[in-house]
């Protein structure tokens, strides 16, 4: 097989760790002898072996001299696990083929001691797509904040809601699943505590057969005013409730949930930087703000945010309904455009990813 082929074939390996790797990133290894197959390995869950490792203990003495192909450059740093490059050096293999580069310098410079120790290195085959796959994580090294989805579903004449409230199901069956398997994309969920006071939600990952870890549920909510009883507080999944510093919430302390006390912006919401900055600093790399309007209008209009993902529903509101977001420019000129990356048919509705444009 020529290298291309190889190198898809780790990064297919590597998809498998996309629930639960966090916050590592996702890694993927083949290991070729003669012209075949003798080890595959993907990084599983974070702590655990790496993708390397996992392939050299397949491959035991066929990895002498074989040619390794690896979807992230191997860590040269002891974290929860032995650096990466000297298991190959061990294992003495050949000849490493890396797709792209670690941009984290406490795990980079391994193709250098590859090098180092007499073997033929090559680095960047298929890297825009190794790229692609961690985008999340490489996001992280680069900013220090999480990657942020913004999400929200709509009529055709952008309301989230009719005229009496009512918001369930405005989407069909197949495009809520695409959205559960975002959830499972994501560490965390942020919602504010209109959309917990109104709907009640669970907020977790709810596919059949599903084995990966649930997100972090976040509420925003800056009087505390979110009933203790709410099944966002249960215990199919870790909750975290965000509170303004002159809230109240003894009572939420009191029942056992997790409070935290942000800092509030101009309008005295909580500010959007301010959050990501917490939940950074608790280990979370990727976000899915799912709503309602007041809190993704200030992820959008603060400009934090890397992908606004808009469900389009078949159907009319009328204007009396709830726009998807607040606000909005005095006039057309001073509207913000953003850049269309992908538009999907999913069930009966359209899905339209986009992100923020650079002009």
């Amino acid at each position: 097989m020529d290298d291309a082929r190889v190198m898809r074939r780790a990064l297919e390996l590597a998809e498998r760790g996309r629930a639960t790797v966090s916050p590592n990133p996702m890694v993927g290894c083949v290991i070729m002898a003669d012209g075949d197959v003798v080890g595959e390995g993907w990084h599983h869950v974070a702590g655990g072996p790496h993708a390397e490792v996992v392939a050299l203990r397949a491959a035991g003495a066929q990895a002498r001299g074989a040619t390794v192909y690896v979807t992230l450059e191997p860590c040269t740093h002891t974290g929860r696990t032995p650096p990466c490059v000297d298991a190959l050096i061990s294992a003495a293999v050949g000849r490493v083929v890396i797709a792209t580069t670690d941009p984290n310098p406490a795990a980079a410079g391994g193709a250098d001691a590859l090098r180092g120790a007499g073997m033929a290195v090559d680095v960047g085959l298929l890297r825009d797509e190794a790229m692609a796959q961690n985008a999340m994580f490489l996001h992280g090294v680069r900013t220090r904040r999480p990657f942020v989805w913004c999400k929200g579903a709509v009529s055709l004449d952008g309301r989230v809601t009719a005229a009496d409230g009512t918001s369930r199901w405005l989407t069909s069956a197949p495009a809520r699943r695409h959205a559960h398997e975002l959830r499972g994309q994501v560490d965390a969920m942020v919602v504010g505590s209109g959309t917990v006071l109104a709907d009640d939600p669970q907020l977790t990952v709810r596919l059949d057969g599903w084995t990966g870890s649930q997100p972090l549920r976040v509420v925003l909510d800056g009087r505390a005013r979110t009933p203790v009883t709410a099944h966002v507080f249960d215990r199919d999944a870790a909750s975290l409730l965000l509170v303004a510093p002159d809230a109240h919430a003894d009572v939420a302390r009191e029942a056992g949930i997790d409070v935290a006390e942000i800092k509030t912006d101009a309008r005295g919401h909580l500010d959007p930087a301010a959050v990501l900055d917490e939940l950074w600093h608790r280990g979370v790399r990727s976000v899915l703000v799912e709503g309602g309007p007041t809190v993704l209008s200030s992820f959008v209009d603060a400009g934090l945010f890397d992908r606004l993902l808009v469900y389009v529903a078949p159907l009319l509101l009328g204007d009396v309904g709830t726009p998807l977001l607040g606000g909005g420019p005095a006039t057309l000129a001073d509207a913000e455009r953003f850049v269309l990356e992908r538009v999907e048919h999913i069930g009966d509705d359209a899905v339209l990813q986009l992100t923020r444009s650079q002009e």
